[in-house]
């Protein structure tokens, strides 16, 4: 038997829950459906689940107050909103709880579906520890325990911001690297200004590397970076 994914879903209005139910059931996933943030809890803890997904507006308990509470017993499992409110204020409170996505309603059930599968994914990902902490940039070597950045006899040594973008990109070598996914890893919220930042710190990691003119950090147009070592 196939073992599948188990959502939990908040969401109030009952016609689009059940519809929101019945498609991601299709597509393989088992679902429980809460009308109501309180309800959603009682369900949490009762159970083992692989994702929440939570509508924002609800009775009883919002779905920012399920949030918080889930988070302070659990850091990991994945949580995406839901939402008719699009305000930035919202999306950057959404992220400092700790959510993994926000989806803005109306939505297609294409894109929740992709949503939920990059979700997950990333989620059951590789492990923390297995993932190298030593990496080659063309004639660069980047250590990021030691966030020092060597070529030849020459070392550099990295802030710790710089030193989790590097990192970020290597491991997205010659792939791109989302803003969003960045600036969730790292910054933990996609405002403006965190945006700016990242591009500041671009800026730098562009001149540590310019000794190699085999290694370049490109700008994709509309979705973020890619490492490129030729």
């Amino acid at each position: 038997m196939v073992d599948r994914d188990k959502v939990l879903l908040l969401e109030d209005d009952p016609n689009l829950g059940l519809i929101l139910q019945e498609h991601l059931e299709l597509n393989g996933f088992q679902i429980v459906l809460c009308v109501n943030g309180e309800d959603g809890m009682t369900a949490y803890t009762s159970d083992r689940f692989d994702l929440c997904l939570v509508d924002v507006m609800m009775p009883k308990k919002d779905g920012f107050t399920f949030a918080r509470e889930v988070r302070e017993r659990d850091r990991e499992i994945p949580i995406i909103f839901l939402t008719a409110k699009s305000l930035k204020e919202d999306r950057i409170e959404g992220f400092r709880i700790g959510c993994d996505d926000y989806l803005t309603k109306p939505f297609s059930m294409e894109e929740l579906l992709l949503r939920i599968q990059a979700v997950l994914k990333r989620s059951k990902g590789k492990p923390e520890e297995e993932i190298p902490s030593e990496f080659e940039i063309g004639n660069y070597i980047f250590d990021y325990n030691r966030q020092i950045l060597a070529i030849g006899d020459n070392r550099h040594k990295l802030t710790p911001k710089e030193s989790d973008l590097l990192r970020m990109l290597c491991i997205h070598m010659n792939r791109t690297l989302e803003r969003g996914t960045a600036l969730r890893e790292i910054w933990n919220d996609e405002s403006y200004f965190s945006g700016r930042s990242m591009d500041v710190f671009i800026s730098k990691l562009r001149k540590y590397l310019k000794d190699d003119p085999r290694v370049e950090i490109m700008s994709v147009h509309g979705k973020g970076f890619r490492l490129i070592v030729s």
